[in-house]
């Protein structure tokens, strides 16, 4: 199989899966006797690890299950914090369901909520100045999981640091393949997750500035600065910590390497009469090219690929059986029916020339089929 859906996991690499063995015989690390403090001592190391990693202080290193879990507890937990101050929460029409649908429910539960649009690009702006008064929070992904589209995140903090506002950031999608500072970046709080950049699955990052710090969603035994109690997953933070590690190692070699063999897929994809690339790929992750092909539903596509054993993800999601068009793609203003046919395709650490060239062998034949196959009703 060629596996190009990175953005949604990528393989666990060596070096992560040793660690983790390794540290899966530990214990419980809140343990006062030798096998417990053996524990605390190695899941210490690799939150230290990652805040050097990172830029940050030790102590801003949360360890979670997720990235969803991550952004939900710093969303929740900063407006939780503030809201008999400030009532309002600032998002974005692109952000990832784990932010989207969480500052839905916010508003459900009596928050102001004010959505920054998008440009035809994919990229945040502030036409109606939501970012020029003070806020509980304001959540700001950093790229777009499903476009690559790199946000104009120093503009973003700053204007809302003039208003005493705290900043989330989404950065599930860049840890790992673009350079983090936690301190120079100046966010409050940072979600990232381990599967994403070669880690184990079921572990993710909070990176959480001592003040303002979110209120807490899970109460119990007070692990992790009383932010997110649980005994806390020492095989799995080692797991990602060594992920990180080769990941931040290998960056720029691998930035450049991806980019490269990204040109090849657009070099071809531009080919294919009528195909839209929806974000410009100077402005995105190289890992991501996200397009869209016309009189072509996403779901075919994708059934013609894997047939041809190649692995990818579409912008649409199914719900009920009703193919719908991503709303990510919706705000960019990109045409309903042309957003239905869109390819999601995600480079990582494993893809090889050899994938590339395969997947330009089979994409346009791919895309021929699925048109004949039509559109939905």
């Amino acid at each position: 199989m060629r596996y190009f859906d990175h953005a949604a996991t990528t393989m666990m690499r060596p070096v992560a899966r040793e660690a983790w063995l390794n540290a899966s015989r530990l214990l419980n690390p809140a343990g006062q006797y030798q096998v417990g403090r053996k524990s605390r001592r190695v899941l210490e190391d690799a939150r230290e690890l990652v805040a050097s990693l990172l830029g940050c202080e030790p102590i801003e290193v949360i360890f979670t299950a997720s990235g969803t879990e991550s952004d939900n507890i710093a969303l929740v937990g900063q407006w939780q914090a503030r809201k008999e101050q400030h009532n309002r929460v600032v998002s974005t029409a692109i952000e990832h369901a784990a932010i989207y649908e969480t500052a839905r429910y916010l508003a459900d539960q009596g928050a102001q909520l004010d959505v920054m649009p998008v440009t035809p690009e994919g990229f945040v702006h502030d036409p109606d100045n939501f970012l020029e008064t003070p806020a509980a929070v304001v959540a700001c992904m950093w790229a777009n999981n499903e476009t690559g589209a790199i946000q104009p995140l120093p503009d973003v903090i700053a204007r809302a640091d003039a208003t005493g506002t705290p900043v989330h950031v989404d950065a599930v999608q860049v840890v790992g393949k673009l350079p983090v500072n936690f301190h120079e970046l100046g966010a409050t709080t940072l979600a990232a997750s381990g599967h994403k950049f070669g880690g184990p699955r079921g572990v993710g990052l909070l990176l959480a500035k001592r003040s303002p710090a979110p209120h807490p969603l899970i109460h119990g035994g007070g692990q992790e600065r009383g932010i997110r109690s649980g005994t806390v997953n020492v095989a799995g933070a080692v797991g990602l910590a060594a992920a990180l590690e080769e990941a931040c190692a290998d960056m720029a070699a691998e930035a450049q390497r991806v980019a490269k063999l990204k040109q090849q897929l657009i070099d071809a994809v531009t080919t294919i009469p009528g195909a839209r690339i929806n974000t410009p790929a100077e402005f995105a992750l190289p890992t991501h090219l996200n397009v869209s092909f016309p009189n072509a539903e996403g779901d075919s596509l994708i059934m013609m690929l894997d047939a041809a054993g190649i692995a990818a993800s579409t912008g649409s999601a199914c719900a009920n059986g009703v193919n719908r068009a991503s709303r990510v793609l919706l705000a960019q203003g990109v045409d309903e029916k042309l957003a239905r046919g869109t390819l999601r395709l995600t480079l990582g650490y494993t893809t090889t020339e050899e994938d590339v060239e395969y997947l330009i062998n089979h994409l346009a034949k791919a895309v021929t089929m699925a048109q004949r196959a039509g559109m939905a009703s």
